[in-house]
């Protein structure tokens, strides 16, 4: 007994100064967990309603399934980096994926407060996994920070338009919305098995973090408060517009219902070619600001579009959003080209998105209440404006050739 609790001591000891070699099973695995991490919650949207009716709830209750993912990311990330260290980041990261899948099940299994539960459990999951896979990239390819962020993006993004897309398909076809959510549990344990397979198989590589000196607070760096800004203030615009642009379309632009639907899906998808391409680009850079504060403009032609001559093309805007949305996969990026290592990417990681998804989760929030306070959407957008101006600001310092 005591023999084993020696070697389990070991065995942590080497997982915390060791790290994954990067593999194509590892880069597979990576991909799998990425697609994992947006269905849990874009799949409710499609189902709600159903789910609400089903089980009486109010909408209160409904506004705080809806509310959960964000703040969630918030306060669960935060924990990231110290499970890393306790764990070894691949066991961390397995631990991630079995909260995913878990939480799925359970929510499905009984009343709201139930559902309420699971999405807890579930997106406390996807948090911890948020931060924790910029820090494999960063460990396991660090020649290819750029293209695996990119990719990684992708599928994170992709998977998100899958689990709005495909949902509802798969009630008609099981039966009903507890079917059709708890299905994607399916797809968490595909990546589990994946994951552990590529992560026991991958060469151990030494990292020599034993003898790491005692790192500052990161909330003294001026520079992890400017990656911090940048994410934020992207997820505070995207959140925005995630919620509220088929809305501003069939009330500003006069488009219909369903065709505000696949603009906003549009949106979505173009996100996934651009996180391909611009990442791997902007990383080959010393800086990446040039890339960031191009897809800002970009920010801003849409914004003036939209709000001074909505009906000139709801098609155009629409673009141009998706093109502005995708300088996400560049705030993923500059986290781990800002870190020297991969513990300085578990610390920035966690810093800037425990911060940016809490501001972010206020977004929709204060858009809408400046839209009813108003009855236009004039306030509203001068406050996107300040907010991709204020992005461009930080995008910039963020984007600069340093470390944290």
């Amino acid at each position: 007994m005591a023999m084993d609790t020696v070697e389990r001591t070991e065995r942590v000891q080497r997982d915390r100064t060791t790290v994954l070699a990067g593999s194509s099973l590892l880069a597979v695995a990576v991909v799998l967990v990425a697609l994992n991490l947006r269905p849990a919650i874009t799949s409710v949207g499609t189902m709600l309603g159903d789910a609400q009716a089903a089980l009486d709830a109010s909408a209160t209750w409904a506004g705080v399934l809806t509310t959960l993912p964000g703040l969630c990311f918030a306060a669960a990330g935060v924990c990231a980096p110290w499970l890393a260290r306790r764990a070894g980041t691949g066991s961390a990261l397995g631990t991630a994926l079995a909260l995913l899948t878990v939480g799925l099940v359970i929510r499905v299994l009984d009343g709201s407060l139930v559902v309420l539960g699971g999405t807890l459990v579930a997106t406390a999951g996807i948090a911890l996994a948020n931060v924790l896979i910029p820090v494999v990239v960063k460990d396991s390819f660090p020649a290819r920070v750029g293209l695996m962020t990119g990719v990684y993006t992708a599928a994170l993004q992709g998977g998100g338009a899958l689990g709005s897309a495909i949902t509802p398909p798969l009630e008609s076809m099981l039966g009903g919305w507890r079917e059709a959510l708890a299905s994607w549990a399916l797809l968490g344990v595909v990546a589990g098995l994946v994951w552990v397979f590529a992560s026991r198989g991958a060469t151990l590589r030494h990292t020599g973090e034993e003898d790491t000196p005692q790192r500052s607070s990161l909330l003294r760096s001026p520079l992890a408060w400017c990656v911090t800004g940048f994410f934020g203030l992207q997820s505070f615009l995207a959140y925005i517009m995630m919620g509220w642009l088929p809305e501003v379309l069939m009330d500003s632009a006069g488009v219909s219902q369903q065709h505000a639907g696949l603009l906003l899906g549009l949106v979505s998808l173009l996100a996934v070619p651009v996180s391909l391409v611009v990442p791997a680009l902007a990383a080959k850079q010393g800086s990446q600001s040039g890339w960031i504060v191009g897809l800002g403009i970009i920010g801003l032609v849409w914004l003036f579009g939209l709000l001074l001559a909505p009906g000139f093309s709801p098609l155009l805007w629409s673009i141009l959003v998706g093109l502005g949305m995708s300088v996400f996969s560049l705030a993923l990026t500059t986290i781990g080209l800002r870190a020297r290592d991969g513990h300085d990417t578990a610390r920035l990681s966690s810093m800037a998105q425990g911060i940016g998804y809490l501001l972010a989760a206020c977004g929709p929030f204060l858009f809408g209440l400046l839209h009813d306070v108003t009855g236009g959407w004039t306030a509203p957008f001068v406050l996107v404006i300040i907010g991709v101006a204020a992005q461009l600001v930080f995008g910039y310092f963020a984007g600069r050739p340093r470390h944290v």
